[in-house]
């Protein structure tokens, strides 16, 4: 019995929900299929949010030969096979999911063969791989970021996919709340339209029986609600706002909804980005907390994450590192930076090493010729730590 969602497979790019950045029209995507060319890529994002959908379409309205593996399912001599076929037919685009999880054998096999033009890879991922993919892999393929689809995407998506079931008369407050529980996976949405659409005896899809089949609250995703990255800018903003209840409001939120995992992510961010340098102990204090949540699990890691957000949103802030870097960075990709000078390049002679010196400290230029008067940093001075951090190094140099 095979499942909506896998029938509803777009066959052609206009038929994708949402990711109109690459599927629009004159887009990337877009114009690669209306010049019938076809680059290695790897497509990247969150689950149920069109990345199958969008190889499956690429491969269908180009007419290529395609086959389509799994990283950790499919053994080595599947991807042998794969091989030969696109010897066989001179070229062959290969679908892999899950790329991130292939290992080394797999990916020695592929290399040469995307090298010369015989596979072209499609790598479908959760995972960021600028992180997470081989280099050797990363570096012939062309990344794509997939984005999360918003409320209104998931919507117009139900209201096709409805037309596809017979005899079906569906709510549109039905199709609203299934959108609102999606959380942005359209796989998702499709899957409970389906179970809704075969537990009714008249084949009539209502709001309370959706809510029968999923009793979770409607906290994101709601067009009279913030979505679901809304709360977590919120939460982030909160913090930084130094408002105590509204963070621990929008954990709660958050918490509700059970998403530990992006609440870690922004809360690290929130750390670094936004209290810093003002209270540095907070990342090792963070990443315990992490590590309780996750060896307790919920309900009891709210405590945990509740203390600690409490303790950002109350902590002194400075963001003080975040704009020293991204000054830094501006000037490396405009060109404006330099070569090293060539007493503190290595096993320099000229070099003078400050532990020889009194208080650690000797006057000598590090920045390279063309940034030599630059100040990057900033300091932040309305937090003591800092304040004493900049102080101590004056009085170094004294």
């Amino acid at each position: 019995m095979e499942i909506l969602a896998n029938s509803l497979r777009p066959t052609k790019l206009s038929e994708v929900v949402g990711q109109k950045h690459l599927v629009g029209k004159d887009k990337v995507l877009y114009n690669l299929v209306k010049n019938k060319k076809l680059f290695s890529m790897i497509l990247f994002g969150n689950p149920g949010i069109g990345k199958t959908s969008i190889a499956f379409a690429l491969v269908n309205e180009l007419g290529c030969k395609y086959r389509l593996l799994n990283a950790v399912v499919n053994n080595k001599s599947d991807f042998d096979v794969a091989i030969e076929e696109a010897k066989m037919y001179g070229d062959m685009v290969l679908i892999v999911d899950e790329i991130h999880r292939m290992n080394k054998d797999k990916q020695d096999i592929l290399l040469p063969y995307i090298e010369n033009g015989t596979i072209i890879l499609i790598g479908l991922t959760t995972s960021n791989p600028y992180f997470k993919i081989n280099p050797a892999i990363r570096s012939r393929c062309q990344i794509f970021e997939l984005y999360n689809l918003d409320y209104n995407d998931i919507l117009d998506g139900l209201k096709m996919a409805a037309k596809k079931l017979p005899k079906i008369k569906v709510d549109n407050e039905a199709l609203e709340v299934i959108a609102s529980l999606s959380s942005g996976d359209f796989r998702s949405a499709i899957n409970l339209l389906e179970v809704a659409y075969y537990s009714s005896s008249d084949k009539h899809i209502t709001e309370e029986l959706v809510r029968k089949i999923n009793a979770r609250p409607v906290i994101v995703g709601d067009k009279n609600e913030s979505g679901h990255y809304d709360l977590i800018s919120a939460l982030q903003k909160s913090i930084r706002g130094s408002d105590a209840h509204a963070a621990i409001y929008y954990l709660g939120r958050l918490l509700v909804i059970g998403d530990l995992d992006i609440i870690y992510r922004r809360l690290s961010v929130i750390a670094y980005e936004d209290i810093g340098l003002a209270n540095p102990s907070i990342g090792p204090k963070l990443l315990a907390a992490i590590e309780a949540s996750e060896r307790i699990g919920l309900p009891e890691a709210r405590i945990p994450l509740a203390a600690i957000v409490l303790e950002m949103a109350l902590s002194p802030k400075s963001n003080s590192a975040e704009m020293a870097i991204n000054a830094v960075i501006a000037d490396i990709e405009s060109g404006f930076s330099g070569d090293v000078p060539p007493w503190i390049k290595t096993n320099s002679k000229e070099y003078k090493y400050p532990h020889d010196y009194p208080n650690h400290w000797v006057k000598q230029q590090y920045l390279p010729d063309k940034v030599k008067n630059k100040q990057y940093y900033k300091p932040c001075l309305n937090n003591k730590y800092e304040v004493s951090l900049v102080n101590g190094n004056k009085e170094m140099k004294n």
